[in-house]
C-alpha cells in the first residue's frame, strides 16, 4: 500500500511540473518525480509506516495517503519557487532587495537575521515546538500524568470518522463535482438571464454541500467510536451565528455611529468598549441577565409584561441563541472600530453624484458604501471566525458548560474537555489537530473565493 502511493506520488509530480512551467525539460519531469516521492515518503517514514501494517484500517490508509499527498504538494510547491528564482519570475522581489541593498548603508545577508533572532526564539519556543509535540501527542493514548503512553498511529483520527473508506472519499468529491459544475453553469450562462439566476442558487448549493459533505463524514457514534457529528454541527451554527450577528450588527451601529452628532466622540468610545473584557467577562454578564431564577432579564419580563421565559439551559435554541448573542456583543465593538475607519474613506464625490442621479439610500449603500468596505469586510471576516474557534471557551463555560445535551459544545470546547478536564492528551490533541486543519482550510477558502472580490481604491 506504501508502495502504491509513492508511485501515483511519481507520477503526479512531472503531471504539477507541467502544470506549472513554460518549457518543461526531461530534467525538471525527474526532478519534479523526486521531489513529490520525497515529499510523499516523509509522513509514513517518520510515523514508522504504522498506518499501512497489518490489522490497519481503510480509513488509516485513507487517512496516511492525505498526508503523503500534502508531503508531495508541499516540497512540489518549493521546488516550483525554486524554478520561478532559476527563470527570472522572481524579478520584481529581487528588485526590491536590491534597491534596498544599494542604500548608502550595506549591511550582510546575516544581519537581518541576527535583529529577527529574538522574535524567531519565542515563536519556535512558544509556538513551534508546542505545535510540533501536539502533533505527536494526537498519534499517542496517553493520559494526563501517567507515565507511559502508547501509539495508535491515526487511531485518535479514526474514532471520529465513519468507518467506511468509500464514503469518506465520495461525499467530498461530490462536493467538489458540485462547485465545479456550478461554477461552469455560472461561466456559461448571460447576465440578467433566467439560467444566470438559476446558476447563481447552484453556487449557493453547492457551496453547502461542502458543510453537508463534512457532517456526513463524522462519526453519529456508537460502535467504538466518538460522537463528532452533533460537535460539529453545533460549531457551524454557532461559528456562523457569531459571524453574522457581529459583522451586521457592526456595520449597521458602525453605520449610524458615523454620522456627525453631539459627543459623537465619547459615543463611539463606550460603543468599543465591551471589546476591552475578556469572553469570561462577556459570559458571567449575560449569565447575570439571563439567569432563569436571579437573571435582569428574566425579571424584567415577568414584572413588566407577566411572561415566564423558559431557562435557556434547558433548550437548545435559546442555548445557542445565548452564546452567539453574548460572543456576538463581545466582538461587536472590534468589528464597529475597523468599519467606523473604513466609513472615513468612503468618497463622498461618488456618494454626491449618486444622489444627483437618484440614487436611493439603499443604492448608495449597496453600491457604494459597501464595495468600498470591501477590504475590511475580508480582513474581519478572517479574524472573526478565528474568534468564533477559538475563543468563545470561557464564555460556554460560564453559561452553559455545553448544556443542553450538549448542544452548545463546540470544537475548542471538547477539546478543552477532554484533553485538559478528563486529562486525555491524546484525543485532546487529535481534535486540536482537526480543529487547526479545518481553520487553515477556511481561511485558504476565503482567500481563494471572497479575496478575489475585494476591490482596493485606486487599484
Amino acid at each position: 500500500m506504501l508502495i502504491l502511493g509513492l508511485v501515483i506520488a511519481a507520477v503526479l509530480g512531472p503531471l504539477y511540473v507541467w502544470q506549472n512551467n513554460d518549457n518543461p525539460t526531461v530534467k525538471r519531469y525527474g526532478i519534479g518525480s523526486a521531489v513529490a516521492v520525497l515529499g510523499a515518503a516523509a509522513t509514513p517514514l517518520a510515523m514508522g509506516r504504522c498506518a499501512f501494517e497489518e490489522g490497519s484500517s481503510g480509513v488509516d490508509h485513507l487517512l496516511a495517503y492525505s498526508l503523503m499527498a500534502g508531503g508531495a504538494w508541499l516540497g512540489l510547491i518549493v521546488l516550483q519557487f525554486l524554478f520561478d528564482r532559476v527563470d527570472g519570475k522572481a524579478a520584481e522581489g529581487a528588485a526590491m532587495a536590491g534597491e534596498i541593498r544599494t542604500g548608502g548603508f550595506r549591511m550582510g545577508w546575516w544581519v537581518p537575521w541576527v535583529l529577527l533572532s529574538p522574535t524567531l526564539i519565542i515563536l519556535i519556543v512558544f509556538l513551534y515546538l508546542p505545535a510540533i509535540q501536539t502533533f505527536t501527542l494526537s498519534t499517542k493514548l496517553t493520559r494526563l500524568g501517567a507515565p507511559k503512553s502508547v501509539d495508535v498511529c491515526f487511531g485518535n483520527f479514526t474514532e471520529l470518522l465513519i468507518t467506511d473508506p468509500w464514503k469518506l472519499v465520495a461525499y467530498p468529491l461530490l462536493a467538489v463535482a458540485a462547485i465545479y459544475g456550478a461554477r461552469f453553469w455560472l461561466h456559461h450562462s448571460s447576465p440578467n438571464t433566467w439560467s444566470r439566476k438559476g446558476a447563481d442558487v447552484a453556487s449557493v448549493f453547492a457551496m453547502l454541500s461542502i458543510f453537508v459533505a463534512l457532517y456526513a463524514m463524522f462519526s453519529p457514534g456508537g460502535g467504538g467510536q466518538v460522537a463528532y457529528r452533533p460537535v460539529y454541527l453545533n460549531t457551524v451554527i454557532i461559528t456562523l451565528g457569531i459571524v453574522a450577528f457581529g459583522m451586521i450588527g457592526g456595520l449597521a451601529v458602525a453605520y449610524l455611529a458615523f454620522r456627525k452628532i453631539r459627543g459623537a466622540t465619547v459615543y463611539r468610545t463606550f460603543l468599543i468598549w465591551p471589546y476591552a473584557i475578556s469572553p469570561a467577562v462577556a459570559g458571567v454578564l449575560f449569565f447575570m441577565i439571563f439567569d432563569p431564577t436571579a437573571g435582569i432579564f428574566t425579571h424584567l419580563m415577568d414584572s413588566w409584561f407577566g411572561i415566564d421565559v423558559p431557562n435557556y439551559r434547558e433548550n437548545a435554541v435559546l442555548a445557542q441563541a445565548s452564546i452567539i448573542l453574548a460572543s456576538g456583543w463581545k466582538i461587536l465593538g472590534y468589528n464597529i472600530l475597523f468599519y467606523l475607519a473604513g466609513l472615513q474613506t468612503v468618497s463622498l464625490d461618488q456618494i454626491e453624484a449618486a444622489v444627483l442621479d437618484g440614487a436611493s439610500t439603499w443604492q448608495r449603500f449597496t453600491k457604494i458604501v459597501l464595495p468600498a468596505l470591501s477590504p475590511i469586510t475580508f480582513f474581519l471576516l478572517v479574524t472573526n471566525l478565528v474568534y468564533a474557534f477559538f475563543e468563545v471557551y470561557a464564555t460556554i463555560d460560564f453559561m452553559t458548560k455545553g448544556a443542553p445535551a450538549g448542544k452548545t459544545s463546540v470544537a475548542i470546547y471538547e477539546i478543552i474537555r477532554i484533553g485538559v478536564k478528563n486529562g486525555d492528551l491524546g484525543r485532546g490533541a487529535a481534535q486540536s489537530v482537526l480543529l487547526f486543519v479545518a481553520v487553515i482550510a477556511i481561511t485558504l477558502w476565503q482567500f481563494r473565493s471572497t479575496g478575489e472580490r475585494v476591490t482596493y481604491g485606486g487599484a
